[in-house]
């Protein structure tokens, strides 16, 4: 038995309950892991761990929601980078090519009888528009890499410029969507709609960073970009409804006589093939039009240009359906946004998470 003296009393402990509470703690598996932390073996990361781990990401899944989405917008981005080159490119001669391949690979038929004329609305547009949105998107993707996000300087300097680029380019595409694609009042409308609700979700994603809401700030910023990539799957669907409508056969579009003269050439040509188009040439009509079959695989521009003008309206508007929806069920982490300080806590709305 052991004795302890204190100022007041005396302190009387079996010897035995210490030697029993000793071996217990010792050969008891249930106990903290802190206790046995130096003699645990530590686990070996994955393959896939070693990759998506030094980007910051803590669930594989994640990472592969993120290689689905952000890599995609930015397949995208990259591909179109050469459009830059408005002459050069985007509105070059294809010749040698089929019209339905050449489409995937420049504007579409017909697209550049509004984009070549020197200093028209249209063209002024579409340089600013392909100019500022391209390098947002590409800039964007790595917003949403956590690695990134942790470093605050770089993340907010980033931030800013995408935000930049993205309103101007935003703003840019309306003026372009009278004529885009057509110009239908479906596509005109899902444009308009995309734009507005794009730039909506930026606002709101900046309102609540300045207010340190920094759950609702990437919440409205993983909507902005969802409905901006729904561009990327438009244009899949455009493409497929296409050749659909060329199977299934009797699909015409009306188009304006200026522009399919543009695809068609000359004056006999064109009146042998598009009749309606003879008070076109006498000026009797300059805004008159011609309908022309919708088809991929007719072997001429003005068809092809067809089918993708009559298809891209529709492919807006359920591609920004499947974005809408699908953005709301996207996993989203809970308390990203507990890292507040002190001082950025007093700056936040006095009910935390309701903004947006």
């Amino acid at each position: 038995m052991r004795v302890e003296r204190s100022n007041s009393h005396i302190d009387i402990m079996p010897r035995e309950k210490e030697d029993m509470d000793g071996e217990s703690s010792a050969q008891n598996p249930a106990l903290p892991s802190e206790t046995r932390s130096s003699t645990a073996p530590t686990p070996q990361k994955s393959f896939m761990g070693r990759i998506y781990h030094p980007l910051g990401f803590t669930k594989a899944y994640n990472f592969g929601l993120f290689v689905v989405f952000a890599g995609a917008l930015m397949g995208f981005t990259l591909a179109r980078l050469p459009f830059l080159d408005i002459d050069g490119v985007f509105c070059s001669n294809s010749a040698g090519s089929s019209p339905a391949s050449s489409a995937t690979r420049h504007a579409a038929p017909g697209e550049c009888f509004y984009y070549s004329a020197a200093g028209s609305l249209e063209r002024i547009g579409i340089i600013i528009h392909l100019a500022t949105v391209l390098p947002a998107a590409f800039l964007a993707c790595f917003q949403f890499v956590p690695a990134i996000r942790r470093r605050t300087a770089a993340h907010r300097a980033n931030g800013y410029v995408v935000l930049l680029l993205s309103t101007v380019g935003a703003a840019s595409a309306f003026p372009v969507a009278r004529r885009a694609f057509g110009g239908t009042l479906a596509t005109q409308t899902g444009v308009g709609f995309l734009g507005i609700a794009f730039l909506a979700s930026l606002a709101l994603a900046y309102a609540n960073i300045r207010r340190r809401q920094i759950e609702q700030h990437r919440a409205w910023m993983l909507r902005a970009w969802f409905y901006a990539g729904s561009i990327v799957t438009a244009r899949l669907i455009m493409f497929l409804a296409a050749y659909v409508v060329t199977a299934v056969g009797g699909y015409y579009m009306p188009e304006p006589c200026a522009k399919v003269a543009s695809l068609v050439g000359g004056r006999d040509a064109m009146l042998a093939r598009y009749p309606e188009c003879a008070a076109f040439y006498s000026g009797t009509n300059p805004d008159q039009h011609a309908l022309v079959a919708a088809s991929m695989t007719l072997g001429r521009p003005e068809s092809v240009g067809a089918a993708i003008d009559l298809s891209f309206g529709a492919a807006m508007w359920l591609a920004l359906a499947l974005h809408a929806v699908g953005i709301e069920i996207y996993p989203r982490p809970r308390g990203c946004g507990k890292n507040l300080t002190s001082g950025s806590s007093n700056r936040a709305w006095r009910t935390p998470g309701r903004p947006g």
